[in-house]
């Protein structure tokens, strides 16, 4: 059955929020043909459960329950080539967007606009829910840096609430990078012509339950998509992440190895211990920003740990063996140990994804 407007909602840990969105957007899009696609990344809360409860007496409400993989970009493809509607809206299942705002988006479109953004910052539009300093920092250095990056003049490019054709949406998907947590920009940058946007103000609202996503982590992997866009896709954008995360690796290593030899320690065993810190903290970061949809929690992240610090002890033999060889050679412990550094960098990048990091 062919509706009129296909609403995806991406969400996580959002149960509270699932019946008040669906009583929300009953009354906003009355006199709308439309639906409803929550895609929930498996959340332990019951998500998925509070939806299906109310997709038996409504057939507007669907739910799509993803296994082993995470994010928002890649939830909010697959709801919407699941849609039915001839136009699809993205928004946040934390009720911080004003789904009031969905029909004159949707008036906006049908007028000739490609795509209509629901802006906090356009006349009318307030960014009050950002209540902490923290968050209103991320959003506005990530509005910064798009701008910046794309010489958009879009108002609000971190906006996660907005409205497109369903075929226009088809025709870009194949060129989404599907990572990370901003979606419309992807979608901007993914245009092979300059799309047409509307903005439409909107009062972002404080968030009701649930927890915020939005971290320095997010910011971190906004800025990784912005970078793999610059880039035109020609390296990885995980390749791009874990290189950064290596090379912050490079300095870990070279700050622990000059501290423990200002102690006293011995080059060989500074560089050891230097190695081994480096490694956990490259394990973290890559857990927490690289593998953040297949992120290791609790029990698993220990396991993960003590198989990367074997998998990748291989690695730091190589390492530490050439730094000392290159030490003998020209006794400069700076050099030596970065090149050491280096060869441990590239070991873990070949063996975190199938071994560490594998989807189950």
């Amino acid at each position: 059955m062919s509706r009129t407007l296909t609403v995806i909602v991406p969400c996580y840990n959002e149960r509270a929020n699932v019946a008040p969105m669906v009583a929300a957007l009953g009354s906003a899009l009355d006199g709308i043909d439309w639906e409803v696609v929550f895609v929930d990344d498996d959340s332990p809360d019951g998500t998925a459960a509070a939806v299906r409860a109310l997709a038996k007496d409504d057939p507007r409400v669907r739910c799509i329950r993803r296994i082993g993989r995470r994010g928002l970009s890649s939830a909010v493809i697959e709801g919407a080539l699941s849609a039915s509607g001839a136009y699809v809206a993205v928004i946040d299942g934390d009720m911080q967007h004003d789904e009031t705002r969905l029909p004159p988006m949707l008036a906006a479109v049908q007028g000739g606009a490609d795509m209509a953004v629901g802006s906090r910052h356009v006349a009318g539009g307030d960014a009050a829910g950002l209540a902490s300093p923290l968050r209103v920092w991320l959003s506005e250095t990530g509005i910064k840096l798009a701008q910046a990056v794309t010489h958009t003049g879009i108002t609000d490019p971190m906006s996660g609430f907005f409205l497109l054709r369903r075929d226009l949406f088809e025709q870009l998907a194949a060129r989404l990078s599907g990572q990370g947590f901003k979606i419309l920009l992807d979608l901007i940058m993914a245009s092979p012509r300059r799309l047409n946007v509307a903005e439409i103000p909107y009062k972002f609202r404080p968030r009701q339950a649930g927890e915020s996503k939005l971290d320095v982590l997010v910011l971190a992997q906004f800025a990784g998509m912005l970078l793999d866009k610059a880039l035109r896709g020609t390296v990885p954008l995980r390749f791009i992440s874990f290189a950064l995360v290596g090379g912050f690796g490079v300095l870990v290593n070279i700050l622990v190895l000059q501290l423990a030899m200002m102690a006293g320690a011995g080059f060989g065993t500074a560089q050891t211990i230097g190695t081994i810190i480096a490694m956990v903290a490259n394990f973290e970061l890559n857990n927490q920003l690289t593998y953040r949809a297949q992120r290791l929690k609790g029990a698993r992240a220990w396991r993960g740990l003590v198989l990367f610090l074997a998998v990748c002890s291989l690695g730091a033999y190589a390492n530490i063996g050439i730094a000392k060889a290159l030490y003998a050679e020209n006794g400069h412990g700076l050099f030596s140990g970065a090149a050491g550094a280096a060869v441990g960098v590239v070991w873990n990048y070949a063996v975190s994804a199938t071994l560490v990091w594998r989807v189950r």
